[in-house]
């Protein structure tokens, strides 16, 4: 006979394929005790540069019963973002995260229908839904959730599809079965680490945020340091350099979320496109988009930079 939290446990998870995601794991939760001295060290570093938010509520980024009351379960999700189709070669790079809907909501709505399941079928559940906009490690709780490892450039990896998706996760009061972590298969491979323009990535598994091109595109409101002049490789929103070369890329699969798949025009603009973009088209492009994050001005700086 299947115990109730074992039931309750595969219902969540089978209800996470329903609505989509690409895995579930899920994890007790309690303080991450392994991420804090990391996380302490990489702000006394200063590898965050602008990205003040990150210094705020370094508690809550390591206890997630101090974002929502008695806090049992931190479920994991990943969902796929990987194109079917590409940019026009002679163009200005956007990463690939940004080539349809922001993800904010298109995940935010999936986690709260996922939420009201939760709740219709096993009865009063609480609560969060959390996506890349609270002090959540979402790459830390799905490392220990089993659904992939932290690799040499930072992000998740899976053997299976790579790392083109999303982390999201839900933290309930409820007690589920837990999974284990995974093991690391980077080995021996250090293609992120030569293949970072910017040399972002430090030292295995410790990347600058301040030196990434992501960073400089996206988060940095004034203007990108010269220094920097010729090492982004055409790259205007993001980067995927450390992805692109990482070999368990190799298994990538197409997405199958309508609301992620790009605006035609975003894959036929040229250089030339954005060189002469108008507010008015930005605008058009940007709409519902990631790419709203620089704002028209901060996609002009940028083109003019890599001119």
């Amino acid at each position: 006979m299947i115990d109730t939290k074992s039931k309750y446990t595969q219902f969540i998870k089978s209800e996470a394929k329903r609505l989509g995601f690409l895995s579930c794991g899920i994890s007790k939760a309690a303080f991450l005790e392994q991420e804090a001295p990391r996380l302490e060290n990489w702000l006394n570093n200063q590898r965050n540069g602008q990205m003040s938010y990150m210094e705020n509520n370094f508690d809550k980024r390591l206890n997630p019963t101090l974002l929502v009351d008695d806090a049992k379960s931190v479920i994991s999700l990943l969902l796929n973002y990987y194109p079917s189709e590409f940019q026009n070669p002679d163009s200005f790079k956007i990463s690939k995260y940004a080539y349809g809907e922001d993800y904010h909501s298109v995940i935010k709505e999936k986690l709260k229908e996922l939420l009201f399941s939760i709740q219709e079928n096993i009865g009063e559940v609480s609560g969060r839904a959390f996506v890349d906009s609270a002090p959540v490690l979402d790459k830390a709780w799905a490392a220990k959730s089993g659904l992939g490892w932290i690799g040499k450039n930072s992000n998740l990896l899976t053997r299976k599809v790579g790392s083109f998706y999303f982390i999201a996760e839900l933290i309930i009061d409820l007690d589920l079965e837990y999974d284990f972590a995974t093991t690391d298969h980077c080995g021996t491979c250090t293609a992120c680490i030569d293949a970072c323009p910017t040399e972002a990535i430090i030292a295995p598994y410790q990347v600058d945020g301040s030196k990434c091109i992501s960073y400089f595109t996206i988060e940095l409101k004034e203007n990108i340091p010269d220094e920097m002049q010729g090492k982004f490789d055409d790259w205007a929103f993001g980067c995927d350099i450390c992805q692109d070369v990482c070999p368990w890329n190799k298994f990538s699969k197409p997405h199958n979320e309508p609301l992620f798949n790009p605006k035609p025009e975003l894959l036929s603009m040229s250089k030339k496109d954005w060189e002469e973009i108008t507010e008015e088209t930005f605008k058009v492009i940007a709409k519902n988009s990631p790419l709203k994050r620089t704002k028209f001005s901060g996609i002009k700086r940028n083109i003019d930079f890599l001119r």
